[in-house]
């Protein structure tokens, strides 16, 4: 996980990476006092609500009748903008989300609209499942794994994990478990936190079957924290982020995969609720082959596009191979397209007026070759005035 909270003027940041052990699952006591950052009671709209124009996607779904989990430190659900429809606590310390990030990637995820605030969520329809397996900045990887596995056995059909871990023989079976019940698993890719620049592969997002998400700016490129050494598949909006925080408030400045994460689980539902007949991994797919197009390394297909996932027509592939979308077209240099010329309609009309007269001269001649002699062979020839040659008084 990673957070970047703005409380008034200054930035609280939480914590830049979260580094998951094999530690046993302890219990955790509730804290005498559970407090995140203040959040603001204001909000405006970002920016990625604007990039992704989902406004435009939601006459064809908001995400109804699809189960979305979300694999984090709980969620506020005192919130106006968040409804939850079940809510998990694997850490023995309550429901209550003492971090802040559950709330803002739930608030991502499905956000709801209210009037008069321009802040919603990608996919507001959909049921929403919280699973608390953490009660701090760290977490165990036993508890992470059980929260995967609990949230594919309460029916979830796409499942968020916000977390960046070392590769694990337990995570590793709990993914493997999710993916077996169709279930879509988007992962963020996990942010740099190495000073040396080494790329490392994070997990749960490494694994085969897992989609993998990078961070992106307001201009669509990686933002330079997200990890290249994950596979990543396609990016979501990754920096500068605004969403829901915990005291029904509102937190600007988040940057991170875990938040570039939830934006692709929302419309991974978006895709489940348009196409209920695609298996999870058809569903992915369909998100990676609709993307705006790959920016180089760690962008994969880029930037996530919500209203082509849910209506583009592709076309058919095996199930077993990946469908990977076209780079864009380059644009064309300036002068390459010459603008078309006015109709001359003067010059069209006597073009017309020739080309009558040039018919109806060709019908004379025709009929001057071939009626005339007709009419030899039958006995007459064209009418001429008789003269006489004696004139009387009534001649002419």
């Amino acid at each position: 996980m990673s957070f970047l909270v703005t409380a008034g003027r200054g930035v609280l940041a939480i914590a830049l990476a979260v580094l998951w052990t094999a530690a046993p699952a302890t219990a955790e006591a509730e804290p005498a006092r559970c407090r995140p950052a203040k959040g603001s009671l204001k909000v405006a709209e970002g920016w990625p609500q604007q990039r992704l124009g989902l406004p435009a996607v939601w006459p064809l779904t908001r995400g109804d009748g699809v189960t979305v989990a979300v694999v984090d430190s709980g969620v506020d659900p005192t919130h106006p903008q968040i409804r939850l429809t079940k809510s998990v606590d694997l850490t023995g310390t309550g429901y209550s989300d003492c971090v802040g990030h559950g709330t803002a990637v739930a608030g991502i995820i499905a956000g709801r609209q209210i009037a008069g605030v321009p802040y919603y969520g990608v996919a507001p329809g959909v049921r929403l499942i919280s699973l608390k397996q953490t009660n701090s900045e760290d977490g165990d990887v036993q508890l992470l794994a059980e929260g995967i596995k609990r949230a594919a056995d309460l029916g979830a059909d796409v499942i968020n994990v916000s977390v960046q871990a070392q590769d694990n023989p337990i995570l590793r079976q709990a993914v493997n478990y999710a993916l077996a019940k169709d279930i879509v698993i988007v992962a963020a890719a996990g942010n740099v936190t190495s000073e040396d620049g080494t790329l490392l592969p994070y997990y749960p997002a490494s694994y085969e079957g897992v989609l993998a998400v990078g961070a992106a700016a307001s201009d669509g490129r990686r933002v330079d924290s997200s990890s290249a050494g994950t596979p990543v598949a396609v990016l979501g909006p990754g920096k500068d982020i605004t969403s829901t925080w915990t005291g029904s408030s509102y937190v600007s400045g988040l940057e991170g995969t875990s938040f570039a994460a939830p934006y692709v689980a929302g419309v991974a539902a978006l895709v489940r609720a348009r196409f209920p007949d695609l298996d999870e991994q058809q569903v992915r797919q369909r998100i990676i082959a609709t993307a705006d197009g790959t920016l180089g390394a760690g962008t994969g297909s880029g930037m996530v596009n919500p209203l082509l996932a849910v209506t583009a027509i592709l076309p058919f592939e095996p199930a077993d191979q990946p469908v990977i979308a076209p780079p864009p077209p380059a644009p064309l240099p300036p002068g390459a397209v010459a603008k078309v010329p006015p109709v001359d309609h003067e010059a069209v009309g006597a073009a017309i007026t020739v080309g009558v007269l040039a018919l109806s001269g060709a019908g004379l001649v025709l009929a001057g070759r071939v009626v005339l002699p007709l009419g030899r062979r039958r006995g007459w020839r064209p009418g001429r005035p008789t003269v006489s040659s004696q004139r009387g008084d009534g001649d002419f």
